[in-house]
């Protein structure tokens, strides 16, 4: 996890529920702040954040990453004008674990969102393990960013898709938000449907064919309006481009006549993004028009992988629900005017958990070093800010990257390792050019270091020389495939990652 320790705080008020109930245990190299210790630097040039958040979109799902097909001009523009990570990854390969994650800033096994719905997925006689457990919900315990921004005076919303629980308690306004339009427990637009109405008991119904994604631009736009004056925190997480694939009749029109490109060729699909670029737009132009763009940061992100069914992420191996690159690395920009150099490019890996430290940081909410009164609790952040590589430094003080996922989930997309999982339980590491995949089947079950060379459960990719993961160099690179091996697996039982060993009765094989 690097030299540097995580980023902690505790809050200076608790409007919600009592601090002590929400802290989790300090581990290990972490900073416990007290009341006291918690310094927020209150200013006229406090930032406003901006974080679009779409659903489903593939690495390559934009003008700015390579397609000649979407058509992304407001996207591409916003690229321009900030700073494009080609190595960003989600926390997982679908949607509600990295929401879940980039809301906390801890890792799965701090919370246990690993997964959507049931971790065991598929038919159980083809599962040789009984997985791990999932919660479907986010507890009330922990501590969103929208909560750690409210000592800086933001008013915070949430506008769209939620998908870690119901109001009061799980959902936005009961995780710290000010504002909730359209988010619940649901993944994917209530009813089925991306039209008025809508049957989604956050959001009034509009005038009948009103689409969602507009609506929700409609909103967002209205709460930057009405807190020009003060200091926002905007979280627009579009449905879009999530199943059911709908969208608006002249803009499926645009693309029916156009050529592939690279698996590029769902009409429908391309009318979803293009209606996410207008977004996009839309929302850039009422901050111009509000002159609020100099003070306010824009990130733009994605949750997992694109639809297999409907997309490609060319080069990259995989779809959503897998942990190769193409279910994982994800299209990111950043905009902050004044601190990021508009154009620039960032290779180093980072991940959904650095973005609760970097709003932080962005926000002035620091460490008081001279502080030193007792502190009983605190909150563990796993990610690292990323404001050094935003100021054009060139490396974060980390070793690595990791992910954990001990549960299944089924389906047969081209790239995943059989024909019956996108995975089966997995732990990543990713450590500069290398990736490491442990599959806890074969580890488990057939030998674990004893049989490393046989047991078929270790892959390993030299992303700089083989992007698509084609190679896998476990047993040509012994040497790298064990130092990962033993950061992963020291990485585990550090954070108390749960391996699943049980098998599974009902196996058929």
């Amino acid at each position: 996890m690097g030299t540097e320790p995580n980023i902690c705080y505790a809050k200076p008020e608790m409007n919600r529920r009592d601090f002590l109930k929400k802290c989790a245990a300090v581990g290990a190299g972490g900073f416990l702040l007290s009341n006291r210790a918690l310094e927020v630097h209150l200013s006229a040039k406090r930032p406003n954040i901006v974080f679009i958040f779409i659903d489903d979109m593939g690495w390559r799902d934009a003008g700015f990453m390579g397609s000649e097909y979407y058509e992304t001009p407001n996207i591409d523009k916003l690229a321009s004008q900030g700073m494009v990570f080609t190595n960003a990854y989600a926390n997982a390969a679908n949607c509600a674990p990295t929401r879940a994650c980039l809301l906390t800033g801890q890792y799965t096994p701090r919370h246990g969102v690993y997964t959507v719905g049931s971790s065991a997925r598929g038919n159980s006689q083809d599962r040789r393990l009984i997985p791990v457990a999932n919660d479907t919900t986010l507890d009330a315990h922990h501590t969103t960013i929208a909560e750690a921004l409210k000592p800086a005076g933001h008013v915070s919303a949430s506008m769209g898709k939620w998908h870690m629980g119901d109001d009061p308690e799980l959902g936005p306004i009961g995780q710290g938000f000010d504002v909730n339009i359209g988010g619940g427990s649901k993944g994917s637009p209530y009813g089925g449907r991306y039209f008025s109405p809508y049957k989604n008991p956050y959001l009034p119904d509009g005038p009948d064919g009103e689409y969602l994604t507009d609506r929700l631009t409609n909103e967002a736009i209205s709460f930057i309006e009405a807190n020009r004056s003060k200091p926002f925190f905007l979280y627009l997480p579009h449905y879009a481009v999530h199943t059911p694939l709908q969208a608006k009749s002249d803009l499926i029109s645009k693309y029916e006549n156009k050529p592939p490109w690279n698996g590029h060729d769902n009409p429908t699909y391309a009318a979803m993004i293009d209606s996410v670029d207008q977004s996009v737009g839309r929302i850039m132009e009422k901050l111009d028009e509000l002159r609020l763009t100099d003070n306010t940061v824009v990130f733009f992100f994605s949750d997992n992988g694109g639809y297999g069914g409907a997309t490609s992420m060319q080069p990259l191996r995989g779809f959503k629900g897998m942990f190769y690159e193409g279910g994982i690395r994800e299209p990111m920009i950043v905009r902050w005017p004044g601190k990021v150099r508009p154009g620039s490019t960032c290779d180093v890996p980072v991940i959904s958990t650095d973005f609760f430290p970097t709003i932080l940081e962005m926000a002035d909410i620091k460490r008081d070093p001279a502080s030193r009164e007792p502190k009983p609790a605190a909150l563990i952040l796993d990610g690292e800010s990323i404001v050094p590589l935003l100021e054009g430094r060139t490396n974060l003080n980390r070793q690595a990257i990791f992910w954990h996922f001990p549960a299944y989930l089924q389906g047969n997309y081209p790239g995943s390792r059989d024909n019956k999982f996108r995975t089966r339980p997995v732990g990543v590491v990713r450590k500069g050019k290398w990736k490491l995949l442990q599959y806890f089947e074969e580890w488990v079950l057939d030998g674990g270091w004893s049989t490393i060379d046989t047991n078929n459960a270790i892959e390993l990719y030299d992303l700089a020389n083989d992007i698509s993961e084609t190679t896998n160099l476990a047993n040509v690179n012994k040497a790298k495939r064990n130092e990962l091996l033993n950061l992963l697996t020291g990485w585990q039982n550090s954070i108390g990652a749960p391996v699943p060993t049980e098998p599974n009765p009902d196996y058929t094989g």
